[in-house]
């Protein structure tokens, strides 16, 4: 009788084994972070949207990081000392939950910083004897030694959102006169200088974060180099890419990474800077690449950060070989996400890096949560191997400087500094808790099924598959991974990632 009990149980633990348990991770308006038990079927129950195999070839994906802003800082510094540890925990730990190896900085004022500065504010200091990061020391250092306590290899990536005024040929942190900045409206003609196409006015509202933007942006190109193209300037640029590094690094900040501008297709009323493909050309390989090279080889040069869908125009610049052969890969956000399949194409010795998601409106709803999902799929489905959060924790709407509103992983209430993780936050982890270093992104449906997006990945054995539903209704769709189906149920608004490993 024993024995026989004994052989019922191998039998029921062979049945189990071949049933082979998928782990189900599932997040709603309602409840976050659900989890229960499926198993893989010898036959699809849906639609088969993606079939992988075991010889399939993969993109590798690399680092998930977000950005260290000073408004940021100033929410982070709201709360308690025990919530602050746990958002740098769940965010950088390798036991928290979304797994951050990497963080963005800005050399200078970016939109989100309280105000106006730059690391060298004395007009023709050329050779850079009063340039310093006190500033940063104040503020954006302190995020980042935050999260580099729980991640102790934190590496940084930098671009400058506006170099100092004084470098500049409107003598402004901004490109264009608004009620936020106090530029003289008469400089705004200085964008399209050689009126090429007939039109004497800027568009007001073409930064508007109004989805797609009417399909192409900018709707006008900036006809000349707001960056004064001088070679004493151009010069002094790179040095202060170099010395930006060498001071960060004695703060014990790794910067790994630089790009030389951030959005240089956004004609901003905040701090920016336009530049033409052919400036962009000539001061990345005249003058950063050779400073870089020289004095800091460990440093990679990427291009970006690109935001433009005008693919004609991104091809006038990375068509360059010279420039291909600076670079390592290009770092591509907004609009500039539509060209990720003919980039990966036509550049396939040059990585894509997802630099900014998308900030939002400052709603910080569910239906942002589910724009975010998207985005994240639809990158890392096309070939994106790092992807940037933008703001990580803001007070309110998440309300600038500059009068924009926009979203974070984390809300603060300015009146009760209560503490709201929000849907943007668990997007994000659906894909970063289980995807890093070392997995591969092998398999996409998307694009075809915008409202339903789902990706493959492998990391060794193992196999996540994250699958978005942002429709009314429930539904069922078949992933063939090997010679079994994962059969996806799928409830109406959800988030959804299952996990597998393959005998």
């Amino acid at each position: 009788m024993k024995k026989i009990f004994n052989i019922a149980i191998l039998f029921s633990l062979c049945i189990n084994l071949n049933a082979q348990t998928v782990s189900h991770f599932i997040t709603t308006e309602k409840a976050e972070w659900k989890s229960d038990k499926t198993s893989m079927s010898k036959k699809p129950v849906g639609k088969v949207v993606i079939e992988v195999s075991k010889a399939q070839k993969g993109v590798p994906f690399r680092a998930w990081g977000t950005t260290f802003n000073e408004l940021d800082l100033d929410a982070y510094n709201l709360i308690t000392k025990e919530e602050q540890d746990k958002l740098m925990f769940n965010l950088y730990s390798p036991d928290g939950d979304l797994h951050f190896t990497h963080g963005r900085v800005s050399m200078n004022a970016n939109d989100y910083a309280r105000e106006w500065y730059s690391c060298s504010d004395v007009p023709g200091d050329f050779q850079l004897r009063y340039f310093n990061i006190d500033h940063d020391k104040e503020n954006i250092i302190k995020l980042a030694k935050a999260a580099q306590h729980y991640y102790p290899q934190l590496q940084l990536f930098m671009s400058p959102w506006s170099p100092p005024a004084w470098m500049k040929i409107n003598n402004e942190y901004c490109v264009l006169s608004r009620k936020y900045n106090n530029q003289d409206p008469r400089k705004d003609y200085f964008l399209y200088a050689d009126n090429s196409d007939g039109q004497k006015t800027v568009d007001p509202d073409e930064m508007k974060l109004l989805g797609n933007r009417d399909g192409v942006f900018p709707k006008r190109l900036a006809t000349q180099d707001y960056f004064i193209q001088d070679s004493r300037y151009l010069q002094c640029y790179a040095e202060m890419f170099c010395k930006f590094i060498d001071l960060y690094k004695e703060e014990g900040l790794p910067i790994t990474k630089v790009m030389y501008q951030n959005e240089a297709y956004s004609y901003t009323p905040y701090p920016g800077c336009a530049w033409t493909a052919e400036g962009t050309i000539r001061f990345n390989n005249e003058y950063l690449a050779p400073a870089l090279k020289k004095k800091h080889p460990d440093v990679e040069l990427w291009l970006g950060t690109i935001n433009t869908n005008r693919l004609d125009y991104v091809e006038k610049t990375l068509d360059d070989k010279t420039l291909q052969s600076n670079i390592k890969g290009i770092g591509t956000q907004w609009e500039c996400r539509n060209n990720l399949p003919q980039l990966r194409e036509r550049y396939p010795n040059l990585r894509l890096m997802m630099s900014e998601s998308e900030c939002g409106n400052g709603s910080m709803d569910w239906k942002a949560g589910e724009h975010t999902f998207f985005l994240i799929s639809d990158n890392l489905g096309n070939g994106v191997e790092e992807y940037y959060n933008w703001n990580f924790i803001l007070t309110d709407n998440g309300q600038s400087t500059w009068g924009w509103t926009q979203n974070a992983l984390v809300q603060v209430d300015s009146k009760t500094h209560k503490v709201r993780y929000t849907p943007e936050y668990f997007a994000y982890k659906h894909f970063s808790h289980f995807i890093g270093n070392g997995s591969e992104m092998i398999g996409y449906a998307g694009r075809e099924y915008g409202k339903t997006p789902v990706n493959v990945f492998r990391d060794g054995k193992t196999y996540i598959v994250t699958a978005g539903n942002f429709t009314d209704k429930a539904t069922t769709l078949s992933v063939k991974i090997e010679s079994k189906y994962l059969n996806i149920n799928l409830a109406p608004h959800s988030f959804n990632t299952y996990k597998t490993s393959i005998k």
